[in-house]
C-alpha cells in the first residue's frame, strides 16, 4: 500500500471533466478475452475485455469492451493530464522528474524536467494540472514539498516548459505520505492533496497544512470564501488523499489512503472534519467527523487517482490491482473491474471518444513489471439509460 509541517505563500485548458463496507455492494466484472496480441512497437499487449453490470441505471458510465495499450514503456508516471480533445496529453514520471507530451498517435516525448527535485520512498514528480496555457506541478523538494506554475510555450508536438513560479512551497514532506494530486474545480480554483507526512496528529491542528485539502487561487493566494480565514484549508482530518474530482452537481470527491483497516471514499465539503487520526474508516459522526460514503479494506484497494464521468466516480487502486467504478448517486456501492490482469493502477482519467484511460504503476518499485509496463490502457465506456 501506498504510504506518503507550516507553509509561506507565493504565488490551461483542463479536458471536458452511505455506506459500511459490509453494505456495499462489490460486484466483480469479469474479463472475458485474455488473449496477447502485438502492437506496433512489438510490446506484448494483454487485451482485456469488460462488460458493464446488467443493472446499469440510467446516466451511470461503464467500461463495455477490449482494452487497448495507448502508449507503453513509461517510468513510474503518476498524473496524467489531456490537451485539447484529441488524444494529447502530458504525463509525469515520478523518479525521473520528467513531463512528458504524448501524442494521440501514441508517441512521447520530453516537455522538459522539473529541477530540484527530491525523490526517494514516494517522492517526486507528482501531480499535475492545466490552467490558462499553464502548466501546474506538485513535487518534493530538500525543503519541503510545493506547487509550481510553469509557462508553456510552443504548440502540439512541440510543446516546452517554459518559467517556473512557485505559488505554494513549504508543504509538509516526508518519503512517505506526500499527497501529491493537484486538480482545478468547476470553480476555477486549485486543490491540492497534502499528506499527513507521518505526523498524524497534525491532521488536526488547523495552523498546519498536513493532512489537508487545500483551495488555492491559480496565483497562490488564499479565497475569500475559503471556510478558515487566511488559511488554505477547505479540509482536514486526511491521511494521504491521492484521488480528487467533481460530479456535474459539484460534489466533490477524495479517495484516501487508511492505515492499518479501512481505505475511503470521501464527499469533501468545505471545512469539514474528516477524522484521522481519531477514526479510520466509519464511526466518528458522533464526534463530530465525517464519515466515509464508502470504505475498503487496505488489503483490496490502496485507492489513488480519481475522476467523474457521467454519474460515475472511476478510482484507480494501486494494492488491489482494479478500477472501482462507484455511482454518484449511490456511492455506498461499487463495480470491480480488471481485477489483477494489469497490476498496480495510479489514476484513471476521461479518455477522448468516450472512453476511460487508466494508467499503470508497476515500474516503481513496488509492482511486479510486465512486458511494456508502465503503460496508459483505453476502454471504450457505455452509459446505462
Amino acid at each position: 500500500m501506498d504510504t506518503t509541517r507550516s507553509t509561506r505563500h507565493r504565488s490551461r485548458r483542463a479536458w471536458s471533466a452511505v455506506g459500511l463496507a459490509a453494505a456495499a455492494a462489490l460486484a466483480l466484472t469479469a474479463c472475458s478475452d485474455d488473449t496477447a496480441t502485438t502492437d506496433t512497437s512489438g510490446v506484448a499487449e494483454q487485451r482485456r475485455t469488460a462488460s458493464p453490470p446488467a443493472d446499469l441505471a440510467a446516466g451511470q458510465v461503464a467500461p463495455d469492451g477490449a482494452t487497448t495499450d495507448v502508449v507503453t514503456g513509461l517510468e513510474a508516471p503518476w498524473s496524467v493530464v489531456p490537451v485539447g480533445d484529441d488524444g494529447d496529453a502530458f504525463v509525469s514520471e515520478r523518479d525521473s522528474a520528467r513531463v512528458l507530451e504524448l501524442r494521440a498517435d501514441g508517441s512521447t516525448r520530453e516537455v522538459g524536467s522539473v529541477d530540484g527535485v527530491r525523490h526517494g520512498g514516494e517522492g517526486g514528480l507528482l501531480g499535475l494540472a492545466l490552467h490558462d496555457e499553464d502548466l501546474f506541478v506538485y513535487s518534493t523538494a530538500e525543503d519541503g514539498n510545493r506547487i509550481q506554475r510553469y509557462e508553456l510555450t510552443g504548440s502540439a508536438g512541440s510543446w516546452r516548459l517554459g518559467g517556473a513560479t512557485t505559488i505554494v512551497d513549504g508543504l509538509p514532506a516526508n518519503t512517505f505520505h506526500d499527497g501529491g494530486r493537484i486538480a482545478f474545480g468547476p470553480d476555477g480554483m486549485l486543490y491540492a492533496s497534502v499528506g499527513d507526512a507521518g505526523n498524524r496528529s497534525e491532521a488536526q491542528d488547523r495552523d498546519s497544512l498536513a493532512g489537508k485539502i487545500l483551495r488555492i487561487t491559480p496565483d497562490g493566494e488564499v479565497p475569500d470564501d475559503n471556510p478558515f480565514d487566511g488559511s488554505l484549508v477547505w479540509s482536514l482530518g486526511h491521511r494521504n488523499v491521492q484521488g480528487l474530482g467533481w460530479a456535474a452537481d459539484g460534489t466533490m470527491f477524495a479517495a484516501e489512503f487508511g492505515q492499518d483497516r479501512w481505505d475511503e471514499l470521501n464527499v469533501v465539503e468545505p471545512g469539514k472534519d474528516y477524522g484521522w487520526p481519531e477514526v479510520e474508516g466509519t464511526g466518528g459522526e458522533d464526534r463530530g467527523f465525517v464519515d466515509p460514503v464508502q470504505q475498503w479494506s487496505t488489503d483490496e484497494a490502496s485507492p489513488s487517482g480519481l475522476t467523474v464521468i457521467g454519474d460515475t466516480v472511476f478510482v484507480a487502486n494501486l494494492k488491489g490491482e482494479s478500477v472501482r467504478g462507484v455511482p454518484v448517486s449511490d456511492p455506498s456501492t461499487a463495480t470491480e473491474y480488471f481485477a489483477g490482469d494489469f497490476g498496480r493502477i495510479r489514476t484513471v482519467l476521461p479518455g477522448p471518444d468516450d472512453t476511460l484511460w487508466f494508467v499503470t504503476n508497476n515500474t516503481d518499485g513496488r509492482g511486479d513489471p510486465r512486458d511494456g509496463d508502465d503503460r496508459i490502457v483505453s476502454v471504450p465506456l457505455t452509459t446505462g439509460g
